[in-house]
């Protein structure tokens, strides 16, 4: 969506018209479109704790990629309404907060011990490689002058939501749901399956014995509720505050700035290069610097992956701040009344977002998840 906000086609249907007589978009509605999806994903990631369970993993999988589905036709078919719009953004979020915990919980219980650690960082690869993807896909179609130019790059989020809907029915249910619902024989041959070894395998009875015990201990100490991930009792909250914060310093740390705003951004950064090439860019450095993270979170550990990608992130965004803050004309400045001094700060502000936009990918992009599992 990031590319759509500056399209002109986008900016005629669903911005405003200016003092020039030129449509553009308001802060306020740019930040409407794009925080509606997030608002969006926070009660969706709430909501699936009531599903994952009742309904299992490949259920729920299946109920929520339906939802981002309808999400993603709503804003298809928008005419000229930023209600219906955001009323899209709202519902296909719900889906995309909902499969992003149950996909890495889905991923982490069928997937064998010493896969684990990777798996979920390839689940961080492909999220990384879909963004890459649009904004290939907004490159593409931005110089086109009518509403296909922002359509294209939205109505393909319907493959996606189409291809979850029907793989999911090509994949076992999660072993774990299946004996935590007394469907030992059905978990037991998906085990197997799992592992490419026969249901008798000394493997599959060591795995099972191993969920039983788990699940076990968890029933026998009764039915959580929500206040006993803050109880004193064995510093549980210290666990709970951990995890939660690990996730919430991923989503502040910055990247998400370039994610959602990128290229109104850079197109203000006065260097006259064309932003949905530099939002291409910092797409394909996204999923370069995955790439070494498949290594990373098992040989180098997951503690000195967050340490040091924190410190390399805090840099790149000191060094932005000051930059844009000293050595950047005002926004609006036409490009032949820039400055040398302009220009090379617009440069140094794209070199340290493209660092910044990397370090996520290597350290905080996959760890954070792999941590907390």
């Amino acid at each position: 969506m990031t590319g759509c906000l500056i399209m002109p086609d986008f900016k005629a249907r669903f911005g405003e018209i200016g003092p020039d007589g030129e449509p553009f978009l308001s802060p306020a509605r740019q930040s409407i479109i794009t925080s509606l999806l997030s608002a969006g994903t926070f009660v969706g990631a709430i909501g699936q704790a009531f599903t994952a369970d009742r309904f299992g993993r490949r259920g729920s999988i299946l109920a929520w990629s339906g939802i981002f589905t309808i999400g993603v036709a709503v804003q298809t078919g928008t005419t000229f309404s930023i209600v219906q719009m955001t009323i899209g953004r709202f519902i296909a979020g719900l889906g995309v907060g909902a499969l992003s915990a149950i996909v890495p919980l889905y991923n982490g219980e069928t997937a064998p011990k010493a896969l684990r650690g990777t798996l979920l960082v390839l689940y961080q690869l492909q999220i990384i490689f879909g963004i890459f993807i649009s904004y290939i896909l907004e490159l593409g179609t931005h110089f086109i002058s009518g509403s296909a130019s922002w359509r294209v790059p939205v109505g393909l989020q319907l493959l996606w939501g189409l291809f979850l809907l029907s793989g999911i029915f090509f994949l076992p249910e999660s072993p774990r749901h299946l004996l935590g619902v007394g469907k030992r024989d059905e978990a037991k041959k998906v085990i197997a399956e799992l592992n490419s070894v026969p249901v008798d395998d000394e493997l599959v009875e060591e795995t099972v014995e191993e969920l039983t015990f788990a699940i076990n201990a968890e029933n026998e100490g009764g039915k959580a509720t929500w206040l006993e991930c803050f109880s004193t009792r064995n510093a549980l909250w210290k666990r709970t505050i951990n995890g939660m914060m690990l996730m919430l310093i991923q989503q502040l740390n910055g990247q998400n700035f370039y994610y959602y705003y990128g290229d109104t951004f850079f197109a203000e950064a006065g260097t006259g290069l064309d932003p949905y090439s530099i939002q291409a860019i910092l797409g394909g450095v996204s999923v370069v610097g995955t790439i070494p993270a498949l290594y990373l979170i098992e040989a180098w550990g997951r503690r000195a992956s967050v340490l040091t990608g924190a410190v390399l992130e805090a840099i790149c965004a000191l060094v932005s701040s000051l930059v844009g803050h000293f050595l950047l004309a005002a926004p609006g400045t036409p490009l032949e009344d820039l400055t040398a001094t302009n220009k090379q700060g617009g440069n140094v502000l794209i070199a340290f977002a493209v660092l910044h936009v990397f370090s996520f990918a290597v350290f905080w992009g996959p760890t954070p998840s792999g941590r907390n599992g």
